[in-house]
């Protein structure tokens, strides 16, 4: 089968369009024959190479997934062949202490499709049962894989970290991104007011056609005194700061006191400058977050079908073309998701 896989670690010329097996299916495993598939960052850094990464080359990429069930495992019982399907891109072993309470996310062997297995760029990719989920109706096969991986990141970040309510006021830095627009769909769709920050003003204009309440260009702008002068010297109860680098001192400062910060990431760097007096002082709570567990991930895809929320898709290439589509995310273009059309419609 046809597949967009890494034949080692490094830049671009890394990424090929080839030939390689077709998964073979254990007894609790589902094969899907792949109609579309979604980018993340973490294709890029899988490429890249992580830190005590050893994958067997050559590794198909890929975290987001959708298609029809093309076979089923033989103690497989809630999906059937011909089934329209999105993936839950969490790979967890089920037995240990923080699966056994629910936190799938924290588990000890947590990975991710396309991290630390092969993904979903390919013409067939398999997954554990407990993984598959009937597509939203109405959605397209763009929309379907573009939805998993930065909706449950988002809303686990918004709902279970930060307990977000109606009436608050949030700030979203770097909006854009997959997971910073899902945010921002997010909260508009529960009833905040929510602040953007980007260095592009198209970015900026696409947010405001998305709901964002007031945009700041963080290049001509000191974003933390923006958000100061929109509240009235407030502040938000909530930043999402997936940034990180030389804005996560300004992300706190822009904080009303007993406000709450959560990041999933640090795309600026990991290691930034942090005001402990003002966390203490400002009795500020920082929450960290990856993905979601099978509860959370349930919960968004039902928020998804009664709220009428749907992937942005920026831009959806060819299949062949997947080291085009990954160029276009480094250069960090895109506002919203960049997405793969794979196989013929069904």
């Amino acid at each position: 089968m046809k597949a967009i896989a890494i034949t080692g670690h490094g830049g671009i010329e890394q990424v090929q369009y080839m030939d390689v097996e077709r998964p073979q299916i254990g007894p609790r495993e589902v094969l899907v024959e792949t109609r579309a598939a979604a980018l993340n960052h973490l294709d890029i850094w899988v490429r890249n190479g992580l830190p005590g990464s050893k994958l067997a080359m050559p590794h198909v990429l890929g975290a987001d997934g959708a298609g029809v069930v093309a076979e089923v495992g033989a103690e497989v019982n809630d999906v059937t062949l011909g089934d329209r399907v999105l993936i839950n891109p969490a790979l967890h072993c089920g037995t240990c202490e923080f699966c056994h309470a629910g936190e799938q996310s924290l588990c000890t062997t947590f990975g991710i499709m396309g991290e630390t297995r092969p993904g979903t760029f390919a013409e067939y990719f398999k997954v554990p049962q407990d993984n598959v989920h009937p597509v939203p109706e109405g959605f397209s096969w763009e929309e379907a894989a573009a939805l998993p991986l930065v909706f449950v990141t988002a809303w686990r970040m918004l709902i279970s970290k930060a307990h977000i309510k109606p009436g608050e006021d949030i700030l979203i830095l770097g909006i854009g991104g997959g997971v910073s627009t899902a945010v921002l769909q997010i909260v508009k769709a529960i009833g905040l007011r929510a602040f953007v920050t980007s260095s592009s003003d198209e970015k900026l204009q696409q947010a405001t056609k998305l709901g964002a309440d007031a945009v700041i260009n963080y290049t001509t702008q000191d974003f933390g005194r923006e958000v100061r002068t929109l509240t009235q010297r407030r502040g938000v109860d909530v930043v999402v700061d997936s940034v990180g680098g030389e804005s996560y001192a300004k992300s706190l400062g822009s904080l009303v006191k007993g406000g709450r910060l959560v990041t999933c990431g640090a795309t600026a760097g990991p290691r930034p400058h942090t005001d402990l007096g003002r966390i203490f002082w400002n009795q500020l709570s920082v929450f960290g977050s990856t993905m979601g567990n099978l509860r959370e991930f349930a919960e968004m895809l039902n928020f998804v079908r009664q709220g009428g929320v749907r992937p942005v898709i920026d831009q959806v290439f060819p299949f062949a073309d997947g080291a085009k589509a990954l160029a276009r995310m480094e250069e960090g273009k895109q506002f919203g998701k960049i997405v793969l059309k794979v196989g013929t419609e069904a």
